[in-house]
């Protein structure tokens, strides 16, 4: 008979993912940023899909995948059946990449019993485990309630702040060609740049084939750029990648820590220097 579970870490395998597939509780949620609903597309069994841009995001904000309400998250967490005791796996189709954002939106809304799937997608097929056809989830609405922990996030004031007084250890995710202006950004107009103050971590230095190198390797690296008991501030180009460092640091054992939600594509917009 299935029962209630709840989540171990910040991130599970596939193979825990699939032994508790018949949890009573589970919730499977694809956090693929970008991606159009296309029922040609597959999913792990169940899932239901959290589109970060059309939903999760303040839509009408300047800039994009911005931290949405209280009240918005609450009611599209609810609209995909989220409930309070709900134990949430995310993943995404690159193997880690937005999912991360997803767990970070989750706990910065007070829910705490989620985690992302190591290796997304790409690693749930390698395993050779069963998918379906992308569907929409039409069932009943969740009881969710959200509950905003403010430290999780940084915004344009706070994180002018930290920069000028260095306060904070701040950590971009991008890439070291952005991060040093050896590379345009993709967004067009934008300068290039970073944040005064700033260290470079390029997110994709956690990942091995879109999965997290282990904890070990990923608590070396986060020792060389801040010690335990320092506040740090994550950013990155929009928010996203930002994420998968602070999933990186959790696991680390920090815990001082959030994202600057505006990130460079706010910074560079702004801030002329």
């Amino acid at each position: 008979m299935s029962s209630n579970i709840s989540i171990p870490s910040s991130v599970v395998s596939v193979n825990w993912l699939h032994n508790n597939l018949e949890a009573n509780n589970l919730i499977i949620l694809d956090g693929t940023i970008n991606k159009v609903f296309d029922t040609s597309q597959i999913q792990i069994p169940n899932t239901r899909f959290f589109d970060i841009k059309k939903k999760f995001s303040e839509v009408n904000a300047s800039f994009p995948s911005t931290f949405p309400t209280q009240g918005q998250f609450q009611k599209e967490a609810s609209a995909l059946g989220v409930n309070k005791n709900s134990a949430i796996v995310v993943y995404d189709d690159k193997g880690i990449y937005s999912s991360a954002r997803v767990w970070w939106l989750f706990k910065a809304f007070g829910h705490d019993n989620i985690a992302v799937l190591n290796g997304g997608l790409p690693s749930w097929k390698r395993s050779n485990y069963k998918t379906e056809a992308m569907q929409s989830y039409t069932g009943e609405l969740g009881d969710f309630e959200a509950n905003y922990k403010p430290e999780y996030m940084t915004f344009f004031d706070g994180m002018k702040q930290a920069s000028e007084n260095k306060t904070h250890c701040i950590i971009d995710a991008r890439s070291e060609s952005r991060f040093n202006s050896m590379e345009p950004e993709p967004r067009d107009g934008l300068r290039m740049g970073n944040i005064p103050n700033s260290v470079n971590l390029p997110f994709t230095d956690l990942l091995v084939d879109g999965e997290l190198k282990s904890k070990e390797a990923i608590e070396k690296i986060f020792n060389e750029k801040a010690d335990k008991e320092d506040a740090i501030i994550f950013s990155c180009g929009s928010g996203i990648t930002a994420c998968v460092l602070a999933l990186g640091a959790r696991i680390s054992g920090y815990k001082n820590m959030s994202v600057y939600d505006g990130s460079w594509t706010e910074w560079g917009s702004l801030v002329n220097e």
